[in-house]
């Protein structure tokens, strides 16, 4: 298991559209999958663009496919300024 960290840019023109999707996303991924799903973004904006970054933690192998579908089906592309760019992270072993 590990925790995604998926971070992107937005237009602020289209912040309010994206949130709305990428909320009914989350919370479909969180009852099917029974991870924690956070949206976060960074404060203030550069250029007209914000930094936002989808939050994933617990998440097993089947769950890369099934967020790849998620955001297929929720259209995140068309609101997207570029990619989304994704960091996984993993616990450390306290016996270590």
């Amino acid at each position: 298991m590990g925790d995604l960290y998926i971070y992107y840019r937005v237009r602020d023109g289209d912040a309010a559209a994206l949130a709305a999707r990428v909320f009914a996303m989350q919370a479909r991924l969180a009852s099917e999958h029974e991870v924690t799903a956070q949206l976060k973004r960074r404060p203030g904006s550069a250029d007209g663009l914000q930094t936002w970054m989808e939050i994933y933690i617990g998440t097993g192998r089947a769950f890369d496919a099934a967020l790849d579908a998620a955001v297929q089906e929720a259209a995140l592309s068309d609101l997207i300024s570029g990619e989304r760019h994704t960091e996984v992270f993993t616990d450390i072993d306290s016996c270590a």
